[in-house]
């Protein structure tokens, strides 16, 4: 395989360290409805999802319906956690700068929680205008959908089969594979539990990394190899 013609990441738990300041607070909101969770469990069951499917999810589990005011208060009281806490992962900067050809973000958060989040862990400059949100493409069908995926090298003008996606959920690489996209599993979030990594390769992840600083390596040999049959 030659050089990807794309390296899209995803941003919340990947680039920043956000998963687990929203798991915090939609577990709150959540235990508050009626529905009680931990942080660590909404994260390892939901990670992924926007809490709108949440929602839809625990709704046909357990047939308790919440208000529909529970969405837009929850999303308020994340951006505003996001805006004063959320942090860059180690190292991510230096990897993204890694990436000599086109990157992008994709992701199921609104590209205004993208910005927030970027522009708080000082990496906006990096992804100006490379944005693409789930939750704003024509068909607006999120992960693991492989839509925003295959809208974003629809636009970049990329090849799914010569693109590389990094991604910390199982919805993620469930859809980046359905776009027909190599993964790189990431596990290197506050978020991350026992067994992410097993999870991420079961669901179709070539290899999974813990820390940004392999990932030049990794995505360079991986480069170097067709996709296993």
């Amino acid at each position: 395989m030659p050089a990807p013609e794309l390296v899209i990441f995803d941003c919340d738990g990947v680039l920043v360290d956000s998963e687990v300041i929203a798991a915090r607070v939609e577990a709150e909101v959540l235990t508050r409805a009626g529905y009680e969770i931990d942080a660590d469990e909404l994260s390892e069951r939901f990670a992924g999802l926007t809490f709108t499917d949440m929602l839809l999810r625990i709704e046909a589990e357990t047939g308790l319906p919440f208000q529909a005011s529970i969405i837009a208060r929850t999303e308020e009281l994340i951006d505003k956690r996001l805006g004063g806490e959320v942090r860059p992962i180690e190292g991510a900067r230096n990897a993204v700068l890694s990436v000599k050809g086109p990157r992008c973000i994709c992701s199921n958060s609104s590209t205004k929680r993208v910005t927030l989040s970027l522009t708080r862990a000082g990496l906006m400059p990096l992804f100006e205008g490379l944005i693409f949100s789930s939750l704003e493409i024509p068909s607006k069908r999120t992960k693991p959908a492989p839509d925003v995926f295959l809208y974003a090298a629809e636009k970049l003008k990329a090849d799914p089969k010569q693109t590389f996606v990094i991604e910390d959920s199982v919805h993620g690489v469930t859809g980046a594979r359905a776009a027909g996209m190599r993964v790189i599993g990431f596990t290197g979030a506050s978020h991350s539990y026992p067994g992410h990594a097993d999870r991420l390769t079961e669901a179709g992840a070539e290899t999974v990394i813990r820390r940004w600083a392999e990932f030049p390596a990794v995505l360079a040999a991986l480069s170097e190899w067709a996709e296993p049959l």
